[in-house]
């Protein structure tokens, strides 16, 4: 966790296997990218994040809910489905919670924005 010394860890999973740009953004943060492999990878954005103590998840599917719900269902992460912009997910991210679902956004901006509000929010936490 940032706040132990450690980069940012962020749990990537996108149902069709992508999310390599999101990654990219999340790394040039200074965040550590976890990308999970393959097809249906959102489903398992909540067990990788607590196998690796991650700060935050990302699960990305058509309708951005599968993966995220999964998540709190599993473990209780508090998470936030069907977001369809940037900014809607930094909100979420402002209102509590560590697990984002989004529709298909595999950008860079989204990683480093995530990253760099998650240490604002811990460093006034």
């Amino acid at each position: 966790m940032e706040g132990k010394g450690e980069r940012v860890v962020v749990v990537i999973g996108d149902r069709l296997g992508k999310g390599q740009k999101v990654a990219k953004g999340v790394e040039a943060a200074g965040g550590k990218a976890v990308l999970i492999p393959g097809m249906a990878a959102d489903m398992k954005v909540g067990d990788v994040m607590h196998e690796q103590d991650a700060d935050i998840g990302l699960s990305f599917c058509g309708s951005g809910g599968a993966g995220a719900l999964m998540a709190a269902n599993k473990y209780g992460y508090k998470a936030r489905h069907h977001l369809r912009s940037i900014d809607a997910g930094i909100t979420a991210l402002k209102e509590g919670a560590r697990v984002l679902g989004f529709g298909f956004l595999d950008s860079e901006e989204l990683g480093r924005r995530v990253v760099e509000e998650y240490r604002k929010i811990v460093k006034k936490g």
